[in-house]
């Protein structure tokens, strides 16, 4: 990851000891960017099922954080992308993409399902929309948000 600038305001922490992480902290993050359908002690089983982890701190806070979901070598996706709104468009976003991205380097497949309206965002860092992607819906608020119109 030496190829990705780094702000020195922030503190990078690749794969940290996840029993040392703000939970409560992380969940908050994800209801400030209306995920809100999670809980704690979900999230830290899920985090911990991951392939790798990245937080971003300032001043000791948990800022950002993103993970990466794999079986080693054939797929591999990114999840949980989130930045608190209140530090967004300051580069954090790019870097836990491309960070986690750059970790991913010889899997076949490597995907992620964006958030509604980060089209633009995932496009500008070279990310292609994928035509053979499918989805299994798990209620109307997902088929409306990830779902092709005629899909419905």
């Amino acid at each position: 990851m030496s190829n990705l600038t780094q702000n020195p305001a922030y503190q990078y922490v690749l794969d940290p000891d996840l029993t040392s992480i703000d939970w409560p902290r992380v969940l908050q993050l994800f209801q400030l960017v209306n995920w809100k359908h999670r809980v704690a002690a979900e999230i830290e089983k899920a985090f911990k099922l991951s392939t790798n982890t990245i937080f971003i701190y300032h001043e000791g806070e948990i800022i950002a954080f993103g993970r990466t979901i794999g079986d080693g070598r054939y797929y591999a996706m990114l999840a949980d992308i989130v930045v608190d709104p209140a530090c967004q468009g300051k580069g954090l976003g790019k870097y836990l993409v491309t960070a986690l991205n750059n970790l991913l380097e010889n899997y076949h497949f490597v995907n992620l399902s964006a958030a509604p309206g980060a089209d633009d965002f995932y496009k500008g860092l070279g990310w292609k929309r994928q035509t053979t992607a499918f989805i299994w819906p798990q209620g109307p608020k997902q088929l409306r948000q990830h779902c092709e119109k005629d899909e419905e």
